[in-house]
């Protein structure tokens, strides 16, 4: 994989896809070490943002046959490299993926790749690039999107979600969560989920849902039902479905819904259990209702899922 940076290069980025794909090894696990590259248009001292600059070896044909693009954000988003857009436009073209974090995404509209397609930034530049390139179909209120094979994310830690989520659609779950654990942050946040939530800390603490999420990962089998939580929560449902939706940016049907296909995700990774009993271990109730939540989240069957990530 080829990591594209340019003048202006922002750190964070940048060390947001070396965390996950550039370790050079794993002792404590059995996840894949990549090829990975850093690349620049003009090899040697690259500009940085903060302070600092890097130094680059590579120039832009190191990414000629990469797996995956990356393309990460610089200062001045508002004027993309022609040149990189370039071997965007070209990687997409030959079928890999390719991925934008943050105001990256403006490079991918240079190359032509936005248009008609959905797409994410941070939402503080959403209306320029809505401005820029009109066709593109921007959310400004998502984690990040995937749209065939291009990715596109929000700002700053946003990027760690949506390369997590593509190393949970390439190698499975498993090695995600893995990842996640490596480098101390959630295995996953979905790429709907809000940016932000209506307010930073419950009103009251004898309100907080800050118990409850943990209770409800420990009960995915049982009721959860709106009115059920409500009543675990010593709220009334309309009170409880709207400071749910203040403090996690989800409705309860959501969240619950996606904490069970993440446990569905584990238990055909890791056993052999048929589906109809994961179905009823999760709280879907009916493996018909696994197979409908399960392949609107994940794109694959539960069966396909378990051929493609199952342990040998």
């Amino acid at each position: 994989m080829a990591v594209l940076v340019q003048d202006g290069a922002e750190a964070f980025g940048l060390g947001a896809m070396c965390e996950v794909f550039a370790e050079p090894y794993h002792p404590e696990d059995d996840n894949p070490v990549f090829d990975f590259v850093v690349a620049t248009p003009r090899p040697g001292r690259v500009e940085g943002s903060s302070g600092f600059d890097l130094h680059v070896d590579a120039d832009l044909s190191a990414a000629d046959d990469a797996d995956l693009v990356i393309v990460t954000p610089k200062r001045d988003y508002l004027e993309p490299s022609p040149e990189v857009a370039a071997v965007v436009r070209a990687a997409h073209d030959r079928g890999a993926l390719v991925l934008a974090h943050c105001t990256a995404v403006f490079v991918l509209g240079e190359a032509g790749l936005l248009d008609g397609r959905r797409c994410a930034t941070h939402w503080r530049h959403a209306p320029a690039l809505t401005a820029r390139f009109p066709d593109a179909l921007v959310d400004p209120d998502v984690l990040y999107v995937q749209d065939g094979t291009v990715v596109t994310g929000a700002g700053s830690a946003a990027g760690l979600d949506a390369a997590l989520h593509l190393l949970r659609q390439v190698f499975g779950a498993r090695h995600a969560a893995m990842a996640a654990r490596r480098m101390v942050v959630p295995p996953h946040r979905d790429g709907g989920q809000a940016q932000f939530i209506a307010r930073a800390v419950p009103a009251c603490d004898t309100e907080s849902l800050g118990g409850l999420l943990p209770w409800i990962a420990e009960h995915l089998a049982d009721d959860l039902s709106v009115e059920a939580l409500a009543r675990v929560a010593h709220m009334s449902p309309r009170t409880f479905a709207r400071r749910f939706r203040d403090e996690t940016g989800e409705t309860p049907h959501a969240w619950v819904t996606r904490q069970r296909v993440h446990a569905a995700e584990e238990l055909l990774e890791r056993t052999d259990l048929g589906v109809e009993q994961v179905a009823h271990m999760v709280g879907f109730g009916n493996a018909a209702a696994l197979r409908h939540h399960f392949t609107r989240v994940r794109g694959l069957a539960p069966l396909e899922y378990r051929r493609r990530f199952g342990a040998a």
